[in-house]
């Protein structure tokens, strides 16, 4: 860590994106007692924030702690910060790491989940890529993190994984409060995938809730989804357990399940016969299994492995499948074991 925390002892951290799950981590941070300060790209919003106390274009009902400072200027963020948490798009990433100069010594969080277009990389690979960052001073966060609630302080799980157990244990001790409760875990790979791939699986659970479909199509696509993505992290190198915990099972039942998921979401306004475009213009918010969808239906295939869900909901993104006959390709697949 940096030597240059602050003098009362509390961590410094820097939150790099104003938008729903940064502003919602930024007060989870700072209701651990930390020094916090809060990136905002837009002037106007980080004067708000400052002054208001609250994000008018995300939570515009909800306080935000009057210790936290937002600023506009990402270095003006950064400046002795112990810990710089990533809470931008995970297809902006990399544009925002090669302008930004990260402290030297600074743990890296990151709380993207997505597969990078182009390359296939994991949001920690482009961290330690882009940011020329030490894999060992990377850290993730991941789990059923529904922006909205954790903002809300309604109680909630998660989990922090890095390849180092004392990177992650040491971000561990600067998010853990009574209402957000943070584990540990060294399978980056699982964290990770699990992260991205449930976006996809929740729009697909989107298109049949809003076709009209009932709990059981849901429920069949929940559960094929997480073989899916079990799948894919074991022929990358991940521990199966990981698919059971918090960062997989967890984070796929909260988004597939939660009308507050910006996925699953999507995915319903698409059954309902609305156009991307037409969703996309109506909302503020990313639904990152839009764009992962096509990335992460790549590294299933750089790696031999069969994904029919996700290989059909980036079918319908592409524009070259409806939401209905994406259902009836997916129905009428040959009959097979469970478990194969």
């Amino acid at each position: 860590m940096s030597n240059t925390a602050a003098t009362d002892g509390r961590a410094r951290v820097a939150v790099m994106g104003s938008g729903s799950w940064g502003t919602a981590f930024a007060l989870v941070v700072c209701d651990a007692g930390n020094n916090v300060t809060l990136w905002a790209r837009r002037p106007e919003l980080a004067d708000k924030i400052n002054t208001a106390h609250c994000n008018p274009d995300y939570f515009p009902d909800l306080s935000l702690p009057a210790s936290l400072k937002a600023v506009s200027d990402p270095q003006e963020a950064m400046i002795g910060a112990d810990f710089v948490v990533l809470a931008v798009p995970s297809q902006a990433l990399r544009s925002n790491l090669t302008q930004w100069q990260i402290p030297g010594n600074a743990i890296v969080v990151s709380l993207a989940k997505g597969i990078e277009l182009g390359t296939g990389l994991r949001m920690s690979e482009v961290i330690a890529e882009a940011g020329s960052i030490d894999p060992g001073r990377i850290a993730v966060v991941t789990g059923p993190n529904l922006a909205r609630e954790i903002a809300e302080r309604q109680p909630s799980a998660s989990v922090v994984a890095s390849d180092s157990l004392v990177t992650a244990e040491a971000f561990q001790a600067v998010c853990h409060t009574a209402r957000f409760r943070a584990y540990t875990n060294t399978d980056v790979i699982g964290c990770e995938l699990g992260g991205a791939t449930k976006n996809v699986i929740a729009l697909a659970v989107g298109m049949a809730i809003g076709l009209g479909l009932g709990a059981n199509a849901t429920a069949s696509v929940i559960t094929r989804g997480l073989a899916e993505i079990s799948r894919l992290g074991l022929a990358l190198g991940a521990d199966p357990y990981t698919f059971s915990g918090l960062a997989g099972l967890g984070d796929l039942v909260a988004t597939c399940s939660s009308p507050l998921s910006r996925n699953r979401t999507f995915g319903e306004e698409l059954g309902k016969g609305r156009t991307i475009a037409e969703i996309t213009a109506s909302t503020r918010q990313v639904a990152e299994g839009v764009k992962s969808c096509a990335s992460i239906t790549e590294l299933a295939a750089k790696h031999q492995v069969e994904m029919p869900i996700v290989e059909n909901v980036a079918a319908v993104i592409a524009g070259e499948l409806t939401p209905a006959e994406m259902i009836t390709a997916l129905m009428s697949r040959s009959a097979k074991p469970e478990r194969y």
